[in-house]
């Protein structure tokens, strides 16, 4: 006669206080598992797991949600078939704050689904975050095919992720942040768990310099297009056009713009509505229509900072930019920096590492 089989079960009975992050396992001796099921009450649903090849052994997969008391229900078999089933309890920690995604980018609404091949993936929380590690191991990017890359805090509430190189054309993407009851620091935990799938475009690079007063695009390595343009005058520092790696951060059929830092009544005030815009940083630079200075463009920088062109050829370049598409604009002494917008591809791998909790990798394919 086989003797009885058993299950030892960790956390282990009535244990309180339990971390968020700490998985169940089930153990059987003497036998085999039938059968795992762990509940938590009220709401709360239960928590998955997997079981080892030989069935021996069971554990969850994934974090627990706090202040929620859970019941571990398993059966064991022994090799005569006779089975033993019993139950134990645990409570995890209690949560006194919790926090969530205030924004997720790309997204629907403000990007599309299809971006650009410079295209970041931006999280904002709505409460600042110590434990970064915790978060980044619960933030996982799947894509059509692996690519290098790793996330970035920019501060205690704001996360990035950025590949290496471009994105690939034509790569689905896919970012799942598994944060409900992850640990964003003392006392505070996730709210939810949050998904977006989008899709990376064609691959459409812009670069334009500013002593040749040309913007020439790329898509798939062949030239589409040439488009004279006129930069920033210079002079101030603030009308200089940055050099460096923009990305399109928006498409505006219009846009006013005002003289930054010059109120109305001071000398240099401006306040002018200009159409088929395309924002490349957060200190108002767009590529945008420039009736008035044509005769400029492509042979003079003459504009506070932007970058002019023809009515016609913004009216193209909006409808054929996707948000994520990289603009690298040359021969400005003023670089654009890191944290002006979108300008993740200032910093080289190095440097982009350095604000990495768990550092690069490839991504999950699927």
């Amino acid at each position: 006669m086989a003797p009885d089989a058993s299950a030892t079960v960790l956390p282990a009975d009535r244990s309180k206080d339990v971390p968020t992050d700490q998985a169940v396992v089930v153990t059987a001796h003497s036998g085999t598992l039938k059968n795992v099921r762990v509940t938590g009450t009220g709401k709360e649903g239960g928590l998955p797991g997997v079981m080892s090849a030989d069935g021996t052994r069971w554990r969850s997969t994934r974090t627990a949600r706090p202040g929620v008391t859970y019941t571990v229900t398993s059966v064991a078999v022994n090799a005569d078939g006779k089975e033993k089933q019993s139950a134990t309890t645990f409570s995890t920690v209690k949560a006194t704050k919790l926090f969530d995604i205030a924004q997720i980018t790309p997204n629907k609404d403000d990007t599309g689904l299809t971006v650009g091949v410079g295209m970041p993936i931006m999280i904002a929380f709505d409460q600042p975050i110590t434990d970064r590690v915790s978060i980044e191991r619960n933030l996982v990017v799947y894509s059509s095919q692996p690519v290098k890359g790793a996330w970035h805090w920019f501060d205690d509430k704001h996360v990035d992720f950025r590949p290496a190189e471009y994105w690939p054309a034509h790569t689905k993407v896919r970012v799942e942040a598994s944060l409900a009851g992850v640990r964003g620091g003392t006392g505070l935990y996730g709210k939810r768990d949050v998904k977006v799938d989008f899709k990376i475009g064609r691959s459409q690079i812009t670069k334009g310099s500013i002593n040749d007063h040309v913007l020439v695009v790329k898509r798939d390595g062949r030239v589409i297009r040439r488009m004279p343009m006129s930069a920033g005058q210079g002079g101030a520092w603030k009308y200089h056009t940055t050099s460096g790696v923009h990305l399109a951060m928006s498409r505006e059929p219009v846009t006013v713009m005002t003289s930054p830092g010059i109120g109305p009544g001071s000398a240099g005030y401006y306040q002018l509505t200009v159409y088929n815009t395309v924002r490349i940083s957060n200190s108002g630079e767009y590529v945008h229509s420039a009736p008035w200075s044509v005769g400029s463009q492509g042979n003079s920088n003459v504009s506070h900072g932007c970058v002019n062109v023809s009515p016609e050829n913004a009216a193209w370049f909006i409808k054929n930019t996707l948000i994520g598409d990289p603009i690298i604009i040359t021969g400005s002494p003023r670089p654009l920096e890191p944290t002006n917008g979108w300008g993740h591809w200032q910093e080289d791998w190095k440097q982009w590492l350095q604000w990495s909790s768990i550092k690069d990798g490839p991504t999950m394919t699927f």
